[in-house]
């Protein structure tokens, strides 16, 4: 006769009866319903392939892979990570040449709960459901894959010393001095009036260097808020500030890491960021905001200013030993005015390069034109030359530009060109161009400069044909921006109401 106990054990052995036929059933249909099914040993060997997936990498004869290790067969394979951990691995997508796979591992245990193994499903083929979820994978990596070149495009340096147009003896001292520093290490101070090509010219010593490969990343002091710029420098760990909550920031150092690091307007850092910086360089570590990580940092220094560096040092307003430490190499980039023989060479590759850029013709420049032009002072230098040639490209209607032309861009009263006066006066005193002389009664600062803007953005529209979007793309503004401008100088009467429907 049976007992209770008899019973009892009957009907736990048919529990764990059903218990193994469930994991057996289970490991069938899984094997059965994916692309492919491999298991391995305590040591991440193989112990059994099924053959689809010994086909799809290269193994004829599954056997071929037992007792290989993992790595071996299965390129990149995490199996060795579910022994090792005894965690299982669920839905993830492994890279798998021809595409990718969305797998499952899971660890073997035995009765005490020790690892002994583990098993691997490739789910891809079968479970179509799974699809979208791939979709979506592979389009986050393509994008994220183009992201990534478009940014190592970014920071890649834009100009060679090829770049830096001139042959003056000033340029090219200031070349010999950037190549040799582009064949060291050590800091860089250029120094200079704004609009010289200090920036120009840290990209070409960037370009030459060994370092040329790895990012060039630029920081202008002068751009960013104080309260934010310790955080540009070094980063911030997640929750340092309002609005880190979640991710934090990478700093500009971390960014640069490898590379170059441009500190343009270095004369407008307070001083509390100074001597962070000076340690930073000393050394070569950051410390995220907020963050007890140390990232070491190998960056390469170049900084610019246009400001008197001795004299902030004077006055106490820029560290001494921050100085010395950026003035290993410093280059002296002189203004325009001191480097008349290459205006002209500096005006013709830049007409070049905004013509190729606009798709327009570029204006001849009569000799009276180049002869104004090295009349002028050029206070904006290099980056002056460039807004008035492309506010001549822009106004320019065919023809050699003469002086009458190129004045007005100068802030100067337009000038007669010599060969008229010469055809309308006997005297030679009426070839002398008429010095700026302001009337007896001049208009106010305010009028004066709505008048002048008033007959720019109807050069700008003439030029144009009345196609008030490409008036303003010429000009660099927004469409909207030129109607505004152009409705208040109608309807103040500087600028006549349209003839001609505006496109």
């Amino acid at each position: 006769m049976e007992t209770l106990s008899d019973a009892g054990d009957n009907v736990l052995g048919n529990y764990d009866s059903v218990a193994r036929r469930a994991m057996e059933s289970l490991f069938r249909t899984f094997e059965n319903f994916s692309e492919g099914t491999i298991v391995v040993d305590v040591n991440g060997r193989v112990v059994w392939i099924n053959k689809r997936y010994a086909a799809r990498f290269g193994f004829a004869d599954p056997q071929e892979a037992v007792g290989l290790d993992c790595e071996r067969v299965i390129p990149n394979s995490l199996m060795r990570e579910v022994v090792d951990t005894g965690k299982p691995i669920l839905l993830d997508i492994m890279e798998a040449g021809r595409e990718p796979m969305i797998v499952m591992r899971l660890p073997i245990k035995d009765d005490d709960g020790n690892t002994v193994g583990a098993v691997g499903f490739a789910l891809f083929d079968e479970l179509k459901a799974l699809t979208p979820l791939l979709s979506h994978y592979t389009r986050a990596r393509d994008e994220l894959a183009a992201t990534r070149r478009t940014l190592e495009q970014t920071r890649r340096a834009k100009y060679t010393f090829a770049s830096f147009v001139g042959n003056s003896p000033a340029t090219l001292e200031v070349k010999r001095l950037a190549r040799r520093a582009a064949q060291v290490d050590a800091p860089v101070l250029l120094l200079g009036e704004t609009g010289t090509g200090k920036e120009l010219l840290a990209h070409a010593i960037h370009a030459g260097s060994l370092r040329a490969d790895r990012p060039l990343v630029t920081v202008n002091v002068a751009a960013i808020p104080e309260a934010l710029l310790e955080v540009e420098f070094f980063g911030a760990a997640p929750g340092a500030y309002t609005g880190a909550e979640r991710k934090g920031r990478v700093g500009k150092f971390e960014l640069a890491d490898g590379g170059t690091l441009f500190l343009d307007e270095i004369g407008d850092m307070p001083l509390a960021l100074q001597s962070k910086l000076l340690r930073a360089l000393q050394d070569k570590e950051i410390e995220p905001i907020g963050s007890n990580r140390i990232i070491r940092s190998d960056v390469r220094i170049i900084a610019a200013t246009s400001a008197d560096l001795p004299a902030l040092v004077e006055a106490g307003k820029f560290r001494a030993d921050l100085y010395y430490r950026l003035n290993v190499v410093p280059i002296c980039l002189p203004p325009l005015r001191q480097r008349q023989a290459d205006l002209l060479p500096l005006a013709y590759a830049i007409l070049e390069e905004i013509c190729r850029r606009t798709e327009r013709d570029a204006p001849v420049l009569s000799d009276c034109a180049l002869s104004l032009m090295g009349e002028h002072d050029w206070p904006g230098n290099v980056r002056e030359l460039r807004n008035t040639l492309e506010r001549l490209v822009m106004l320019h209607d065919g023809g050699a530009v003469d002086a009458s032309m190129l004045a007005p861009l100068l802030g100067r009263r337009a000038v007669t060109a010599p060969a008229a006066v010469a055809a309308s006066a006997p005297s030679p005193d009426a070839m002398t161009a008429t010095e700026p002389v302001l009337p007896a009664d001049p208009p106010a600062y305010a009028d004066a400069m709505a008048q002048y803007e008033a007959a720019y953005l109807s050069q700008a529209l003439a030029a144009s044909g009345s196609n008030v979007p490409r008036a303003a793309r010429a000009i660099g503004i927004s469409r909207a921006a030129f109607y505004k401008k152009l409705v208040a100088h109608r309807a103040a009467g500087r600028i006549a109401p349209a003839g001609t429907a505006e496109s």
